[in-house]
C-alpha cells in the first residue's frame, strides 16, 4: 500500500483531525500524555511531573506543558 493510498483511504479521519488541531507528531507524545495523566491521579504535583517527564523522554518542559495543555483541551469542532 502506498502513502497515497493510505492518506486517500483515511482522508475523512484526516480532516476531522485536522479540524480540531491535530498535528501529527502529536503522535509520538501520547506515552508521554498517559504518564502524565497516570502521575496526575496519583496525586504528584505538575511542576515534578513535567521534570520526571522531560528527563525521561528528553523533551523540553516548555514542550511538555503546550503538550499538556493542547492533549486537555476539548474539541469541539462541528465536524466531529
Amino acid at each position: 500500500m502506498t502513502l497515497f493510498e493510505i492518506l486517500n483511504f483515511n482522508r475523512e479521519l484526516i480532516k476531522r483531525l485536522q479540524s480540531v488541531g491535530f498535528k501529527p507528531d502529536d503522535c509520538r507524545y501520547i506515552e508521554l500524555y498517559n504518564d502524565y495523566e497516570r502521575m496526575h491521579r496519583q496525586g504528584d504535583k505538575v511542576t515534578y511531573i513535567v521534570s520526571a517527564l522531560s528527563e525521561k523522554y528528553d523533551v523540553s518542559e516548555r514542550k511538555i506543558y503546550s503538550i499538556i495543555k493542547r492533549f486537555g483541551t476539548h474539541c469541539t469542532s462541528g465536524a466531529v
